[in-house]
């Protein structure tokens, strides 16, 4: 039997390990809102059955025990241009807007391109181990969840929990780093039943893997920074592929959730507090002070945006 066989066969036992260690985890999933988006304050954080639970690593990687479905956090509806993410550093991990320089941060509109082309997000209980080089790509992990994108026709929702079906993966490096982007569609999109594998996506959605190519190659131009690379030349790599790249961060995650790897280290402190993994020395109760004390809902109309984030820039090098 093969790595990949092996790896296949160890992801679907996985499936079901988990879906039956979680059995209600999968059944209503909500947000908490704080504050007002586009500020500083501004936190998504997801609760079930009315609860706050971990974006991270208390919502279970999978939803569906028998079919291979997994849960996808949302961080970025399509066509919006806010880089929200998942905070590795905050308890039980809301989502927030990234900064830099003490500014929040919005992606640019790359013509044709506005925002970003699909929903996108992470799955939880997945961790790109900055400390493991992959073998093909010749890099290590970003350090961050494993990031997908979403090509169903429904426009998401911040802190919304999709259920979806693999298809296939790129391998972005991203400043030195492996940042994989899985491929997948939601279960529920009308084209669902036809998209299967990665050559489905070409079939149905002529240009979506170009343009996503395309994307990530350039909306770090306007800031000043250089196109990325891809590994393997930009090829969309197949369902098998990424079904071992989920593995892989997986089990990576549940290293750290563990403790077999550290969550700090001289150069970065993920929170792994946690409500549900037994095995975790960041497992706490409800009474915990840092869950206790977890700010109510406090919902706001969203603050103004600088009407510059709107702009086109046109990037005539680019090389697809």
């Amino acid at each position: 039997m093969t790595g990949g066989s092996i790896a296949v066969r160890r992801l679907s036992q996985q499936v079901r390990l988990l879906s039956s260690s979680h059995p209600s985890m999968v059944s209503t999933f909500g947000t908490r809102l704080i504050g007002s988006p586009n500020t500083l304050e501004h936190r998504v954080f997801i609760e079930h059955n009315g609860s706050v639970v971990s974006s991270f690593h208390d919502v279970p990687l999978f939803a569906d025990q028998s079919n291979g479905i997994l849960n996808m956090i949302v961080e970025v509806p399509r066509w919006t241009n806010a880089k929200m993410e998942i905070s590795k550093e905050e308890p039980f991990n809301p989502i927030k807007q990234d900064i830099k320089k003490g500014r929040l941060r919005f992606v640019r509109n790359c013509f044709p391109h506005h925002g970003y082309i699909w929903n996108y997000g992470a799955f939880p209980q997945t961790w790109e181990d900055p400390a493991a080089l992959h073998p093909e790509t010749k890099a290590k992990g970003d350090n961050d969840p494993l990031d997908v994108c979403e090509i169903g026709e429904q426009v998401g929702y911040v802190g919304q929990v999709k259920q979806v079906k693999v298809l296939g993966i790129m391998a972005l490096l991203d400043e030195g780093e492996t940042d994989w982007k899985v491929i997948v569609v939601d279960v529920h999109d009308p084209l669902a039943s036809k998209l299967n594998d990665i050559e489905d996506v070409e079939r149905h959605l002529p240009g979506l893997i170009r343009a996503t190519n395309e994307w990530f190659r350039i909306y770090k131009i306007p800031d000043g920074k250089g196109e990325n690379a891809f590994a393997f030349s930009g090829e969309a790599k197949n369902k098998k592929y990424a079904t071992e790249i989920i593995h892989e961060c997986n089990e990576a995650w549940r290293r750290l959730i563990t403790g077999d790897s550290p969550a700090k280290t001289p150069t970065y402190e993920i929170s792994i507090r946690n409500l549900s993994n037994s095995s975790s020395p960041g497992l706490v109760t409800r009474n915990d002070p840092t869950y206790a004390n977890l700010p109510a809902d406090s919902r706001q109309p969203p603050a103004p945006i600088d009407p510059s984030i709107s702009k086109w820039f046109y990037i005539s090098s680019v090389q697809v």
